[in-house]
């Protein structure tokens, strides 16, 4: 990445770290299944924020970032309609979405 594009990405970079570590503190520290999820979402978010970017404004220009971007949202929105089966098949045996109480499937 020349100095030029390095300055164009700055701010793309940026915003990626900072949406990237409010998911990580939120995936790390509440309680809250749906919460955890969400900030997984975030996270991969950040992820495709910075493949765009460096897709875009990187040494080499390409659509190969864009196209990746457009594969981790694939998996992102698979994840996401797993994630919340698994919730509500929790929540309907257990009654809580507390990540502590989801040390096993059992009911």
């Amino acid at each position: 990445m020349g100095p030029a594009a390095a300055g164009l990405a700055t701010p793309y970079l940026t915003l990626a770290a900072i949406l990237f570590c409010i998911g990580l503190y939120g995936a790390l520290s509440k309680k809250n299944a749906v919460i955890v999820l969400l900030s997984i979402e975030l996270m991969l978010n950040a992820v495709n924020l910075n493949l765009v970017a460096f897709s875009k404004l990187g040494v080499h220009p390409g659509l190969t970032g864009q196209i990746f971007s457009l594969f981790n949202i694939t998996v992102a929105a698979a994840e996401a309609a797993v994630g919340i089966a698994i919730l509500i098949a929790f929540y309907r045996n257990k009654g809580t979405t507390d990540v502590n109480e989801m040390d096993s499937m059992k009911r």
